[in-house]
């Protein structure tokens, strides 16, 4: 007897999603109407059950079997409340009895995929007799492959109550609580891309590295003038030093660098590490960010931005991660800090693992923030990476009056996939 268990994949963006069944080739193969970000559910015990759900298929004698365990509640679609014996305008977890053995025959597609994308789908549906279900309760027992590996299964399902909706439920073979939920799970990366070690006096190497030079605030009110004299960044003793002089500049009163990959080296999903050294004194504001590779076209925030790590010198110690997108930038974005000693007179590694279910953020390997990514947020195509030391702005704040210089120094930046 073969037998495949089969659980939610509720750390992938779009596990549970419903878009419109139409004869339109763009829109009838993908939840274009709504996609439930990475373990969405989990945070309600309204629809938390669904991913408790394991559903079990077996294959004896020929003949295809299939075995539901939801732990005693099922997640219904509001419209079916009521089946489950309850109400109300929302979906909901309700006790539902699910148990029994129960046989499922498999036959050719009739969707419309068939007519209009047939590229999208296996050509094949299953139909779960004695009205079985996967999952989410929606008032149907048949569902189309439309994709399948050993351990992975994405089906598309009509609910009874309507045609012009599908359902979409993707399933993987890993339990729930083995996926990365988002929640410092273990999902790592140990494959070095890219490394930039600095071991090479001089100026940052350009094949890595161009500048980015001049005043104007840079949309933060910064006080600085970025330039790429040896002052300011050079390369010296397996360190890129990054200083930030007060002196006047093209209008402003301070000079500092900042450097980026941008066209050199973009990447999506991985792990960066930073190690550095940071400057003292009030005003100072050092940086290991990442930006969207498409910042030229689609301007910030819609490109996205990941900042690895961010000291403010009037707070030392205090390390913030951040994350700019849509809705949530500038003074409203999605932000966490940690405190650390020594910071200024000592390295520490600050680094991010990012995937398309959540984006972590560490210094020295203790997790101090967590992202739950998804298809909504612009984090899933390539991004390049910056640094450099700002002064004052709507981030550093208040220069000190007695500042004269200081340097965020780097050791390495790595990045692993």
């Amino acid at each position: 007897m073969v037998v495949t268990v089969w659980y939610w994949s509720a750390s992938e963006p779009g596990h549970l999603g419903v878009g419109e069944n139409s004869s339109n080739p763009e829109n009838n193969f993908r939840p274009n109407y709504y996609a439930a970000s990475p373990f969405e559910k989990a945070g309600s015990p309204e629809s938390s059950c669904i991913y408790d759900h394991e559903m079990t298929f077996s294959l004896e004698g020929g003949i295809l079997k299939y075995e539901a365990n939801n732990y005693g509640n099922t997640f219904f679609n509001a419209a079916y409340n009521s089946v489950g014996g309850g109400g109300g305008s929302s979906d909901l977890c309700l006790a539902y009895d699910v148990t029994g053995v129960k046989t499922v025959q498999l036959g050719p597609s009739e969707s419309i995929l068939m007519t209009t994308n047939p590229t999208k789908t296996r050509g094949t549906s299953m139909t779960i007799a004695d009205s079985g279900f996967m999952g989410y309760y929606i008032g149907s027992s048949t569902y189309e492959i439309l994709e399948i590996t050993e351990n992975r299964m994405v089906v598309r399902s009509i609910p009874g109550n309507t045609s012009d909706l599908a359902w979409y439920h993707i399933f993987t073979t890993t339990p729930v609580d083995e996926q990365d939920g988002g929640g410092g799970g273990n999902e790592d990366f140990t494959n070095l891309v890219w490394e930039e070690n600095f071991n090479t006096d001089g100026a940052p190497d350009p094949t890595k590295w161009s500048y980015d030079i001049g005043a104007g605030g840079w949309g933060n009110e910064e006080a600085q003038y970025y330039t790429n004299n040896a002052s300011n960044i050079v390369v010296q003793g397996g360190n890129l030093v990054i200083t930030a002089k007060a002196e006047n500049l093209g209008g402003a009163n301070y000079t500092s660098a900042r450097i980026k990959t941008l066209d050199k080296f973009e990447f999506t999903y991985g792990k960066v590490e930073v190690r550095a050294k940071l400057p003292v004194g009030g005003g100072t504001w050092p940086a290991a960010w990442m930006l969207g590779a498409n910042f030229p076209e689609v301007g910030w925030p819609n490109c996205g931005e990941i900042d690895i790590m961010e000291h403010k010198g009037n707070e030392p110690g205090a390390i913030y991660g951040t994350l700019h997108y849509p809705g949530n930038s500038g003074g409203n974005a999605n932000s966490s800090s940690t405190t650390i000693a020594n910071v200024s007179s000592e390295f520490h590694v600050y680094s991010v693992i990012w995937t398309a279910s959540s984006i972590r953020f560490f210094v020295d390997g203790t997790l101090f923030k967590t992202f739950n990514n998804s298809n909504t947020v612009p984090f899933n195509s390539d991004f390049f990476m910056i640094l450099n030391v700002a002064m004052g702005g709507t981030f550093g704040g208040n220069i000190d009056p007695a500042f004269t210089q200081s340097a965020m120094e780097v050791d390495y930046v790595k990045v692993y996939q």
